[in-house]
């Protein structure tokens, strides 16, 4: 569907308001609650070029994230290891206590459900933004 605030053609999902941690992005963001219910539930909409910072959801026991991608092309990425590139379709499981980014290719549009994984004394931890040098090294 088209969302008239953006004009760009992106999923069925609704695209939301601006993100409120988009603080902690590089770039525009918009967030909608699909659900609170059982396993709380986000569409994450990523402008061209926007990524949010390294961070951590931390757990002492379950927890951690997990990304169902539904539009666009996308990267992931742990610390120490190479960045992963995301399409339509692609799932990335997140365990808890693992520093790492996600976010929009620099030529389009990005939208991933984000799952929140039930854990025991959970938070996130959100650190330094991905550098632009960094982030410009991917393809």
């Amino acid at each position: 569907m088209i969302d008239e605030r953006i004009g760009v053609e992106l999923s069925d999902f609704a695209v939301g308001d601006v993100n409120p941690a988009s603080q902690w992005f590089s770039g525009e963001t918009y967030l909608a609650v699909l659900t609170n219910e059982q396993v709380p539930a986000f569409n994450v909409t990523f402008a061209p070029g926007c990524r949010n910072n390294w961070h951590i959801h931390h757990a002492t026991k379950g927890g951690g994230q997990m990304l169902i991608c539904v539009f666009g092309r996308g990267w992931y990425q742990e610390w120490g290891k190479p960045a992963r590139e995301l399409h339509a379709g692609d799932v990335v499981n997140i365990p808890a206590n693992v520093k790492h980014w996600h976010g929009a290719a620099a030529d389009g549009w990005f939208q991933h459900i984000g799952l929140e994984i039930e854990g025991e004394d959970g938070w996130n931890e959100w650190l330094e933004p991905v550098s632009d040098e960094e982030y410009a090294k991917l393809v």
